[in-house]
């Protein structure tokens, strides 16, 4: 199965590098400017940010115990996208590297906050009021920041990049987003054995050797700074993170940690599809990436709190 997914991502990333072919015929050197300098970016962009989003909310996942944790319903892509919008506009950072420092600084203070608030072995209710309420005023102070910001054009600048956009990204912003974000995800699927064993309990984790406490703090700080340089450069995709998970645990047999790898797999594929989707629709201007996967994913997230509800009520 695992290698049917990859096999499909390869198809999808061919076609969004490639499609439409119109333009390809034309003079061989303004074909390698168009694609190297603007589909390229776009579409490692798409499969970089989709695979952070699935390996970062199934480590979160797996952390929390809880299917509804993931980098937008914890508040981190909102503290993410207040650290970009602080850093770029009242810092004066330019540089692409320093906004996703900012922005994974910004992450890493929402999900320290989350903890602080709902605890790591919070129900349900609990991780979604937390979150929801860290979300809601990470977004209104990003509002503020944005408004009272020295550029008066700050809010129509940033509109589209707050709602999740890799639309004109050139190759370094791609390389700020992406290297950091590769190597904390790396770093994230080296505990998979871990969180595994935290599945069973921390008491089952200590006894092997690991250190249940420390292991929180490291995947809490390495999903801050995968999700925190992505949101720096393309803004919050919600309902990734949340959707690609819960489709992984599937082909794992319920392993939370060796969900991790398929759920980068899924995750790209579902951002591949959206921006593809975005391509398609034949408007003046482009819609937002972000706002096609909230669209499916909403219906999504709501089948699966209307799931868990149904099991504990059985």
């Amino acid at each position: 199965m695992r290698f049917l997914i990859l096999i499909l991502l390869s198809g999808l990333a061919a076609a969004h590098l490639l499609l439409p072919l119109d333009p390809l015929a034309l003079d061989p050197a303004l074909t390698q400017l168009l694609i190297v300098e603007l589909r390229l970016p776009r579409t490692l962009l798409v499969l970089g940010y989709g695979g952070v989003l699935g390996i970062s909310g199934a480590a979160l996942q797996a952390l929390f115990s809880n299917p509804l944790a993931s980098p937008d319903i914890s508040g981190a892509s909102s503290g993410a996208a207040l650290g970009a919008v602080l850093g770029g506009y009242w810092l004066g950072f330019a540089q692409p590297m320093a906004l996703a420092a900012c922005g994974a600084a910004g992450a890493l203070g929402a999900m320290l906050l989350l903890v602080a608030l709902a605890g790591r072995r919070a129900d349900t209710a609990t991780l979604l009021l937390a979150g929801l309420a860290i979300a809601l005023a990470a977004g209104a102070a990003t509002s503020l920041a944005l408004a009272l910001a020295p550029s008066p054009f700050a809010f129509y600048d940033a509109f589209d990049w707050l709602m999740g956009s890799v639309v004109d990204r050139s190759l370094v912003q791609v390389l700020a987003a992406l290297v950091p974000a590769a190597l904390a995800c790396a770093l994230l699927l080296r505990r998979a054995h871990a969180l595994d064993l935290v599945a069973l309990g921390e008491d089952v984790a200590a006894s092997l050797g690991h250190r249940p406490r420390r292991l929180a703090l490291e995947i809490i700080l390495l999903s801050a700074i995968a999700v925190g340089a992505c949101v720096a450069v393309a803004g919050a995709i919600g309902f990734v993170g949340l959707v690609a998970p819960v489709l992984a645990r599937r082909l794992t047999r319920g392993h939370p940690g060796q969900a991790m790898l398929p759920a980068a797999l899924i995750g790209a594929i579902l951002v591949t599809v959206a921006d593809l989707f975005v391509r398609a629709i034949p408007l003046d201007r482009p819609i937002p990436i972000g706002v096609v996967t909230a669209l499916f994913g909403t219906p999504f997230f709501l089948w699966l709190v209307v799931r868990m509800r149904r099991g504990v009520a059985a």
